[in-house]
Protein backbone atom coordinates (compact mmCIF):
# COMPACT_ATOMS: atom_id res chain seq x y z
CA UNK A 1 0.00 0.00 0.00
CA UNK A 2 1.13 3.52 -0.77
CA UNK A 3 3.17 5.02 2.48
CA UNK A 4 1.89 8.40 1.84
CA UNK A 5 -1.38 7.92 3.73
CA UNK A 6 -3.04 11.45 3.43
CA UNK A 7 -5.44 12.32 6.31
CA UNK A 8 -6.90 9.32 7.98
CA UNK A 9 -11.04 10.39 8.51
CA UNK A 10 -13.00 9.57 11.46
CA UNK A 11 -16.49 8.62 10.44
CA UNK A 12 -19.22 11.34 11.60
CA UNK A 13 -21.64 9.27 12.05
CA UNK A 14 -19.12 6.98 15.15
CA UNK A 15 -17.36 10.02 15.99
CA UNK A 16 -20.12 12.29 17.25
CA UNK A 17 -23.51 9.82 16.87
CA UNK A 18 -23.06 6.62 17.91
CA UNK A 19 -23.71 7.26 21.56
CA UNK A 20 -27.04 8.04 20.02
CA UNK A 21 -27.16 5.28 17.39
CA UNK A 22 -26.65 2.79 19.97
CA UNK A 23 -29.04 3.97 22.53
CA UNK A 24 -31.82 4.24 19.33
CA UNK A 25 -31.04 0.20 19.08
CA UNK A 26 -31.89 -0.62 22.93
CA UNK A 27 -28.17 -0.59 24.01
CA UNK A 28 -27.62 -0.44 27.65
CA UNK A 29 -24.86 1.94 28.92
CA UNK A 30 -21.53 0.82 28.43
CA UNK A 31 -23.24 -2.47 26.73
CA UNK A 32 -21.01 -1.73 23.45
CA UNK A 33 -18.16 0.10 24.30
CA UNK A 34 -15.43 -1.94 23.54
CA UNK A 35 -17.03 -2.60 20.08
CA UNK A 36 -17.31 1.09 19.28
CA UNK A 37 -13.50 1.35 20.42
CA UNK A 38 -12.46 -1.21 18.11
CA UNK A 39 -14.45 -0.20 15.24
CA UNK A 40 -13.22 3.44 15.98
CA UNK A 41 -9.66 2.93 15.25
CA UNK A 42 -8.19 5.19 12.47
CA UNK A 43 -5.41 3.28 11.15
CA UNK A 44 -7.11 -0.03 10.20
CA UNK A 45 -3.93 -2.23 9.79
CA UNK A 46 -1.61 -0.68 12.95
CA UNK A 47 -0.22 -2.77 16.41
CA UNK A 48 -2.91 -5.41 15.12
CA UNK A 49 -1.17 -7.95 17.24
CA UNK A 50 -1.51 -5.56 20.00
CA UNK A 51 -5.67 -5.44 19.64
CA UNK A 52 -5.95 -8.95 20.91
CA UNK A 53 -7.09 -8.50 23.78
CA UNK A 54 -10.23 -5.06 22.70
CA UNK A 55 -11.21 -7.65 19.43
CA UNK A 56 -11.81 -10.55 22.41
CA UNK A 57 -13.96 -7.69 24.62
CA UNK A 58 -15.76 -6.63 21.43
CA UNK A 59 -16.33 -9.98 20.46
CA UNK A 60 -18.19 -10.82 24.06
CA UNK A 61 -19.76 -7.83 23.99
CA UNK A 62 -21.09 -8.74 20.21
CA UNK A 63 -21.79 -12.63 20.95
CA UNK A 64 -23.83 -11.69 24.19
CA UNK A 65 -26.02 -9.05 21.90
CA UNK A 66 -27.12 -11.33 19.93
CA UNK A 67 -27.65 -13.81 22.64
CA UNK A 68 -29.65 -11.69 24.51
CA UNK A 69 -31.79 -10.27 21.37
CA UNK A 70 -32.12 -13.17 19.14
CA UNK A 71 -33.80 -16.80 20.26
CA UNK A 72 -32.51 -18.18 16.59
CA UNK A 73 -28.74 -17.33 17.75
CA UNK A 74 -29.00 -17.71 21.74
CA UNK A 75 -30.55 -21.76 20.85
CA UNK A 76 -27.47 -21.97 18.61
CA UNK A 77 -25.21 -21.01 21.38
CA UNK A 78 -27.42 -23.35 23.57
CA UNK A 79 -26.76 -26.41 20.96
CA UNK A 80 -23.50 -25.51 20.51
CA UNK A 81 -22.63 -25.37 24.56
CA UNK A 82 -20.60 -22.35 24.03
CA UNK A 83 -20.52 -18.96 26.49
CA UNK A 84 -19.20 -15.74 25.71
CA UNK A 85 -17.23 -15.73 29.53
CA UNK A 86 -14.56 -18.61 26.94
CA UNK A 87 -13.54 -16.07 24.94
CA UNK A 88 -10.15 -14.57 26.31
CA UNK A 89 -8.05 -14.34 23.02
CA UNK A 90 -8.79 -13.38 19.96
CA UNK A 91 -8.01 -17.22 19.04
CA UNK A 92 -10.78 -18.14 21.27
CA UNK A 93 -13.32 -16.84 18.58
CA UNK A 94 -12.65 -19.11 15.84
CA UNK A 95 -14.55 -21.30 18.70
CA UNK A 96 -17.34 -19.21 18.33
CA UNK A 97 -20.64 -20.64 17.00
CA UNK A 98 -20.60 -19.33 13.13
CA UNK A 99 -23.34 -19.08 10.53
CA UNK A 100 -23.10 -20.28 7.12
CA UNK A 101 -23.64 -17.51 4.95
CA UNK A 102 -26.16 -19.86 2.56
CA UNK A 103 -28.23 -19.30 6.02
CA UNK A 104 -28.71 -15.90 5.16
CA UNK A 105 -30.50 -16.98 1.53
CA UNK A 106 -33.65 -18.73 3.23
CA UNK A 107 -33.63 -16.84 6.72
CA UNK A 108 -34.24 -13.85 8.19
CA UNK A 109 -32.75 -13.07 11.59
CA UNK A 110 -32.61 -10.40 12.96
CA UNK A 111 -31.45 -8.65 16.76
CA UNK A 112 -33.19 -5.46 16.90
CA UNK A 113 -36.28 -3.66 16.15
CA UNK A 114 -37.45 -3.88 13.02
CA UNK A 115 -37.99 -0.35 12.80
CA UNK A 116 -34.62 0.09 13.17
CA UNK A 117 -33.30 -1.53 10.02
CA UNK A 118 -32.77 1.11 7.62
CA UNK A 119 -31.11 -0.39 4.75
CA UNK A 120 -32.05 -4.42 3.21
CA UNK A 121 -28.97 -5.56 0.50
CA UNK A 122 -29.47 -8.54 -1.51
CA UNK A 123 -26.18 -10.29 -2.50
CA UNK A 124 -27.77 -11.94 -6.36
CA UNK A 125 -28.30 -10.19 -9.46
CA UNK A 126 -30.89 -11.08 -12.04
CA UNK A 127 -30.98 -14.94 -10.95
CA UNK A 128 -30.17 -17.05 -8.24
CA UNK A 129 -30.60 -17.73 -4.47
CA UNK A 130 -30.55 -14.02 -3.00
CA UNK A 131 -29.08 -13.45 0.42
CA UNK A 132 -31.22 -10.61 2.33
CA UNK A 133 -29.29 -8.94 4.63
CA UNK A 134 -30.57 -6.15 6.87
CA UNK A 135 -28.52 -3.43 8.75
CA UNK A 136 -29.15 -0.56 11.54
CA UNK A 137 -27.27 2.55 11.00
CA UNK A 138 -24.46 1.20 12.69
CA UNK A 139 -24.54 -1.66 11.04
CA UNK A 140 -23.85 0.11 7.59
CA UNK A 141 -22.04 2.90 9.01
CA UNK A 142 -19.46 0.99 11.04
CA UNK A 143 -17.99 -0.77 7.66
CA UNK A 144 -18.25 2.12 5.55
CA UNK A 145 -15.96 4.16 8.16
CA UNK A 146 -13.52 1.22 7.50
CA UNK A 147 -13.83 1.78 3.89
CA UNK A 148 -13.03 5.50 4.03
CA UNK A 149 -9.64 4.74 6.12
CA UNK A 150 -8.17 1.78 4.08
CA UNK A 151 -9.12 4.27 1.17
CA UNK A 152 -7.34 7.11 3.06
CA UNK A 153 -4.75 4.68 3.62
CA UNK A 154 -4.02 4.50 0.54
CA UNK A 155 -3.63 7.90 -1.07
CA UNK A 156 -7.23 7.31 -2.71
CA UNK A 157 -9.22 9.90 -1.14
CA UNK A 158 -8.98 13.38 -3.21
CA UNK A 159 -11.46 15.76 -2.88
CA UNK A 160 -10.18 18.35 -5.24
CA UNK A 161 -10.04 15.57 -8.50
CA UNK A 162 -12.78 15.81 -10.89
CA UNK A 163 -12.91 11.79 -12.13
CA UNK A 164 -15.06 9.63 -14.83
CA UNK A 165 -16.06 6.07 -13.69
CA UNK A 166 -16.87 3.47 -15.23
CA UNK A 167 -18.62 1.07 -12.67
CA UNK A 168 -18.64 -2.67 -14.37
CA UNK A 169 -22.15 -3.32 -12.12
CA UNK A 170 -26.33 -3.42 -12.22
CA UNK A 171 -27.29 -0.06 -13.61
CA UNK A 172 -30.29 0.49 -10.49
CA UNK A 173 -33.65 1.00 -10.13
CA UNK A 174 -34.52 3.81 -7.98
CA UNK A 175 -35.33 1.22 -5.40
CA UNK A 176 -32.34 -1.09 -5.87
CA UNK A 177 -31.21 -2.28 -2.96
CA UNK A 178 -28.51 -4.86 -4.83
CA UNK A 179 -25.13 -5.14 -2.37
CA UNK A 180 -22.70 -4.74 -5.55
CA UNK A 181 -24.45 -1.44 -7.24
CA UNK A 182 -24.52 -0.10 -3.71
CA UNK A 183 -21.01 -0.78 -2.82
CA UNK A 184 -19.64 0.89 -6.36
CA UNK A 185 -21.69 3.63 -6.11
CA UNK A 186 -20.79 4.11 -2.82
CA UNK A 187 -16.98 4.35 -3.65
CA UNK A 188 -17.53 6.87 -6.02
CA UNK A 189 -17.47 9.80 -2.97
CA UNK A 190 -13.58 9.55 -2.68
CA UNK A 191 -13.31 11.36 -5.67
CA UNK A 192 -15.71 13.91 -7.23
CA UNK A 193 -17.72 12.73 -9.78
CA UNK A 194 -17.20 14.05 -13.44
CA UNK A 195 -19.70 11.22 -15.00
CA UNK A 196 -20.72 7.35 -14.09
CA UNK A 197 -21.30 5.04 -16.82
CA UNK A 198 -22.41 1.38 -15.79
CA UNK A 199 -21.37 -1.48 -17.68
CA UNK A 200 -24.79 -3.49 -17.07
CA UNK A 201 -27.67 -2.19 -18.78
CA UNK A 202 -31.34 -1.61 -17.83
CA UNK A 203 -33.59 -3.48 -20.40
CA UNK A 204 -36.65 -2.25 -19.37
CA UNK A 205 -38.07 -5.59 -18.69
CA UNK A 206 -36.30 -6.10 -14.89
CA UNK A 207 -33.03 -7.56 -16.56
CA UNK A 208 -29.38 -6.23 -17.64
CA UNK A 209 -27.49 -6.27 -20.94
CA UNK A 210 -23.59 -5.96 -20.82
CA UNK A 211 -22.65 -2.97 -22.63
CA UNK A 212 -19.64 -4.14 -23.89
CA UNK A 213 -19.10 -1.19 -27.25
CA UNK A 214 -20.48 1.11 -24.76
CA UNK A 215 -17.89 0.15 -22.28
CA UNK A 216 -15.07 0.64 -24.98
CA UNK A 217 -16.14 3.85 -26.46
CA UNK A 218 -16.37 5.56 -22.75
CA UNK A 219 -12.64 4.30 -22.08
CA UNK A 220 -11.68 6.37 -25.38
CA UNK A 221 -13.58 9.46 -23.90
CA UNK A 222 -11.84 9.43 -21.09
CA UNK A 223 -9.13 8.98 -22.31
CA UNK A 224 -9.41 11.84 -24.86
CA UNK A 225 -10.76 14.11 -21.70
CA UNK A 226 -7.29 13.64 -19.61
CA UNK A 227 -9.08 13.30 -16.07
CA UNK A 228 -8.14 10.15 -14.32
CA UNK A 229 -10.50 7.28 -14.33
CA UNK A 230 -11.98 5.04 -11.76
CA UNK A 231 -13.06 1.24 -13.01
CA UNK A 232 -14.87 -0.57 -10.29
CA UNK A 233 -16.78 -3.43 -10.23
CA UNK A 234 -16.43 -7.45 -11.57
CA UNK A 235 -13.39 -7.91 -12.75
CA UNK A 236 -15.00 -10.83 -15.89
CA UNK A 237 -16.59 -7.75 -17.98
CA UNK A 238 -13.16 -5.23 -17.59
CA UNK A 239 -11.82 -8.48 -18.86
CA UNK A 240 -13.51 -8.91 -21.44
CA UNK A 241 -13.82 -5.10 -22.17
CA UNK A 242 -10.01 -5.04 -22.59
CA UNK A 243 -9.97 -8.67 -24.86
CA UNK A 244 -12.92 -7.26 -27.39
CA UNK A 245 -10.59 -4.05 -27.73
CA UNK A 246 -7.55 -6.34 -28.24
CA UNK A 247 -9.77 -8.55 -30.82
CA UNK A 248 -10.34 -5.36 -32.38
CA UNK A 249 -6.60 -4.35 -33.17
CA UNK A 250 -7.45 -1.44 -31.19
CA UNK A 251 -4.61 0.27 -30.12
CA UNK A 252 -3.85 0.59 -26.35
CA UNK A 253 -5.08 4.02 -25.37
CA UNK A 254 -3.16 6.21 -22.30
CA UNK A 255 -5.34 6.67 -19.27
CA UNK A 256 -4.66 9.09 -16.50
CA UNK A 257 -1.90 7.59 -14.77
CA UNK A 258 -3.96 8.64 -11.33
CA UNK A 259 -6.62 6.22 -12.43
CA UNK A 260 -7.51 3.12 -10.21
CA UNK A 261 -8.94 0.01 -10.93
CA UNK A 262 -10.56 -1.63 -8.07
CA UNK A 263 -12.39 -4.87 -8.54
CA UNK A 264 -15.08 -7.20 -6.46
CA UNK A 265 -16.99 -9.93 -7.07
CA UNK A 266 -14.42 -12.60 -8.29
CA UNK A 267 -14.97 -15.14 -11.26
CA UNK A 268 -17.61 -17.33 -9.26
CA UNK A 269 -19.41 -19.13 -12.04
CA UNK A 270 -16.69 -19.14 -14.38
CA UNK A 271 -13.71 -20.06 -12.97
CA UNK A 272 -12.67 -22.71 -15.60
CA UNK A 273 -13.43 -19.69 -18.37
CA UNK A 274 -10.94 -16.55 -15.89
CA UNK A 275 -7.72 -15.42 -16.42
CA UNK A 276 -5.52 -15.11 -13.67
CA UNK A 277 -5.11 -12.42 -11.80
CA UNK A 278 -1.55 -11.15 -12.99
CA UNK A 279 -2.81 -11.44 -16.73
CA UNK A 280 -5.41 -9.72 -16.38
CA UNK A 281 -3.46 -7.03 -14.45
CA UNK A 282 -0.85 -7.17 -17.20
CA UNK A 283 -3.98 -6.73 -19.82
CA UNK A 284 -5.25 -3.73 -18.66
CA UNK A 285 -1.56 -2.01 -17.72
CA UNK A 286 -0.78 -2.22 -21.28
CA UNK A 287 -4.12 -1.78 -23.14
CA UNK A 288 -5.07 1.01 -20.63
CA UNK A 289 -1.87 2.45 -19.44
CA UNK A 290 -2.89 2.01 -15.40
CA UNK A 291 -0.41 1.37 -13.69
CA UNK A 292 0.03 -2.04 -11.70
CA UNK A 293 -0.11 -0.11 -8.33
CA UNK A 294 -3.26 0.84 -8.79
CA UNK A 295 -4.74 -2.35 -10.08
CA UNK A 296 -6.13 -3.62 -7.07
CA UNK A 297 -9.34 -6.34 -5.80
CA UNK A 298 -11.39 -6.30 -3.11
CA UNK A 299 -13.10 -9.03 -1.32
CA UNK A 300 -16.35 -9.12 1.30
CA UNK A 301 -19.98 -9.87 0.74
CA UNK A 302 -23.20 -8.47 2.24
CA UNK A 303 -23.47 -11.45 4.79
CA UNK A 304 -19.91 -9.78 6.32
CA UNK A 305 -19.26 -6.50 5.13
CA UNK A 306 -15.52 -5.74 6.96
CA UNK A 307 -13.25 -4.70 3.73
CA UNK A 308 -10.35 -6.81 2.69
CA UNK A 309 -8.22 -4.48 0.02
CA UNK A 310 -5.39 -5.43 -2.12
CA UNK A 311 -2.03 -4.50 -1.09
CA UNK A 312 0.38 -3.28 -3.71
CA UNK A 313 1.11 -6.96 -3.59
CA UNK A 314 -2.24 -7.78 -4.24
CA UNK A 315 -2.54 -9.94 -1.21
CA UNK A 316 -5.79 -9.67 1.22
CA UNK A 317 -4.47 -8.23 4.14
CA UNK A 318 -6.65 -8.59 7.33
CA UNK A 319 -7.45 -5.17 8.84
CA UNK A 320 -7.79 -5.06 13.19
CA UNK A 321 -11.91 -5.18 13.05
CA UNK A 322 -12.33 -8.86 12.22
CA UNK A 323 -10.01 -11.73 12.25
CA UNK A 324 -9.79 -14.46 9.89
CA UNK A 325 -9.32 -18.13 9.69
CA UNK A 326 -9.46 -21.41 7.40
CA UNK A 327 -11.37 -24.27 8.64
CA UNK A 328 -10.73 -27.87 7.41
CA UNK A 329 -13.64 -29.04 4.56
CA UNK A 330 -14.41 -32.18 6.59
CA UNK A 331 -14.30 -31.61 10.43
CA UNK A 332 -13.84 -27.16 10.84
CA UNK A 333 -10.96 -27.56 13.04
CA UNK A 334 -8.48 -24.52 12.68
CA UNK A 335 -6.39 -24.73 9.87
CA UNK A 336 -2.57 -23.61 10.57
CA UNK A 337 -1.10 -21.32 8.40
CA UNK A 338 -0.87 -21.93 4.60
CA UNK A 339 -3.61 -24.96 4.78
CA UNK A 340 -6.52 -24.14 2.56
CA UNK A 341 -10.27 -24.67 4.55
CA UNK A 342 -13.58 -23.04 4.27
CA UNK A 343 -12.77 -19.06 4.80
CA UNK A 344 -14.41 -18.13 8.52
CA UNK A 345 -14.75 -14.40 9.08
CA UNK A 346 -15.04 -12.98 12.78
CA UNK A 347 -15.70 -9.33 13.83
CA UNK A 348 -18.28 -7.57 16.06
CA UNK A 349 -19.25 -4.83 13.67
CA UNK A 350 -22.96 -5.85 12.96
CA UNK A 351 -25.77 -5.86 15.55
CA UNK A 352 -28.57 -6.19 13.44
CA UNK A 353 -27.83 -9.61 12.63
CA UNK A 354 -26.36 -12.61 14.23
CA UNK A 355 -23.45 -12.43 10.94
CA UNK A 356 -20.57 -11.63 13.34
CA UNK A 357 -19.47 -15.17 12.97
CA UNK A 358 -19.80 -15.88 9.32
CA UNK A 359 -18.92 -19.34 7.40
CA UNK A 360 -18.09 -19.04 3.84
CA UNK A 361 -18.24 -21.03 0.81
CA UNK A 362 -15.02 -20.03 0.01
CA UNK A 363 -12.24 -21.71 0.09
CA UNK A 364 -8.81 -20.12 1.19
CA UNK A 365 -5.52 -19.94 3.17
CA UNK A 366 -4.37 -17.67 5.87
CA UNK A 367 -0.65 -16.35 6.09
CA UNK A 368 1.56 -14.17 8.14
CA UNK A 369 2.30 -10.92 7.21
CA UNK A 370 6.28 -11.45 6.46
CA UNK A 371 5.14 -13.69 3.29
CA UNK A 372 3.95 -10.67 1.53
CA UNK A 373 6.98 -8.01 2.46
CA UNK A 374 4.44 -5.16 1.68
CA UNK A 375 4.27 -2.36 4.26
CA UNK A 376 0.82 -3.80 5.83
CA UNK A 377 2.12 -5.54 8.80
CA UNK A 378 -1.17 -7.79 8.96
CA UNK A 379 -1.72 -11.52 8.32
CA UNK A 380 -3.56 -11.78 4.76
CA UNK A 381 -5.73 -14.43 3.08
CA UNK A 382 -5.62 -16.07 -0.04
CA UNK A 383 -8.81 -16.94 -1.61
CA UNK A 384 -8.38 -20.62 -3.89
CA UNK A 385 -12.09 -20.83 -5.02
CA UNK A 386 -15.80 -21.86 -4.12
CA UNK A 387 -16.14 -25.01 -2.20
CA UNK A 388 -18.52 -27.89 -3.50
CA UNK A 389 -20.96 -27.17 -6.09
CA UNK A 390 -23.62 -25.70 -4.73
CA UNK A 391 -26.70 -23.64 -6.33
CA UNK A 392 -26.31 -21.00 -4.20
CA UNK A 393 -25.63 -18.13 -6.33
CA UNK A 394 -24.21 -14.75 -5.91
CA UNK A 395 -23.81 -11.67 -7.78
CA UNK A 396 -21.04 -12.79 -9.64
CA UNK A 397 -22.98 -15.92 -10.92
CA UNK A 398 -25.22 -13.54 -12.01
CA UNK A 399 -23.32 -12.06 -14.13
CA UNK A 400 -21.38 -14.36 -15.32
CA UNK A 401 -24.93 -15.47 -16.65
CA UNK A 402 -24.87 -12.22 -18.57
CA UNK A 403 -21.87 -12.96 -19.82
CA UNK A 404 -22.65 -16.79 -21.25
CA UNK A 405 -26.01 -15.69 -22.83
CA UNK A 406 -24.48 -12.79 -24.69
CA UNK A 407 -21.83 -15.66 -25.58
CA UNK A 408 -18.99 -13.67 -24.56
CA UNK A 409 -17.99 -16.00 -21.56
Amino acid sequence: MSKSHGDLPRSGLLASELADVFAKLGAAAGELDRTRELCERVDPYADFAGTDGLFASAMREIVEWHARRNPFYAEWMKRSGFSPDRILSAADCAAIPSVMASFFKSHESISVPREKISLTLTSSGTTGQKSQVLFDDWSIGAPQAMVDRIFARNGWVTPGVSTNYLLYTYETEPDSKLGTAFTDHYLCKFAPVASVYPALRRTGTGGHDFDVFGCIERLLQFAREGKPVRIFGFPAFLHFTVQRMIDLDMPPIELHPDSLVFLGGGWKGHAGKAIAKADLYANVNRQLGIPDARLRDGFGSVEHCVPYIECGNHEFHVPVYSRVFARDVKTLEVLPEGRRGFLHFVSPYITSMPAHSVLMGDLASVHPAKECGCDVPTPFFRVHGRAGTSKNKSCAIAASELLSREGRA
